[in-house]
């Protein structure tokens, strides 16, 4: 399981806390350090079960700054946005084999991890 975070994120330390807490094994994608692929969102996009303008921050005052409108982010126009300013990218999503999931609230993380899940050794 794969959570892409932002540590001054208070739903992202909430979600990476609540995975942890039932001890899960989480690798933590800081994703202004380590900004993902064209490729790597384009299977973040797949792998959601919403809109891919979803995973774009469109109330950030970068959004606005941008150009784009929230109604021009097909999917194309997202990978192109969040190569170009990661700092856009929704957060906290939580990403399991080929689904995955926009945290808010943290606790959407149950919705692909059931709290009472064994966890991962």
């Amino acid at each position: 399981m794969r959570l892409y975070y932002n540590p001054r994120c208070s739903k992202s330390r909430a979600a990476l806390e609540l995975l942890e807490n039932t001890g899960h094994a989480v690798e933590v994608v800081d994703y202004l350090q380590a900004p993902p692929a064209a490729s790597e969102l384009a299977r973040l996009i797949d792998a959601l079960d919403s809109a891919p303008a979803a995973l774009v921050r469109t109330g950030d005052a970068s959004f606005a700054d941008s150009g784009y409108t929230r109604s021009a982010l097909d999917r194309d126009t997202v990978i192109a946005l969040l190569v170009a300013q990661p700092a856009l990218l929704q957060r906290p999503v939580l990403e399991i084999d080929t689904a995955a999931v926009i945290a808010r609230p943290p606790e959407r993380v149950f919705e692909l991890v059931a709290s009472d899940q064994e966890p991962d050794s």
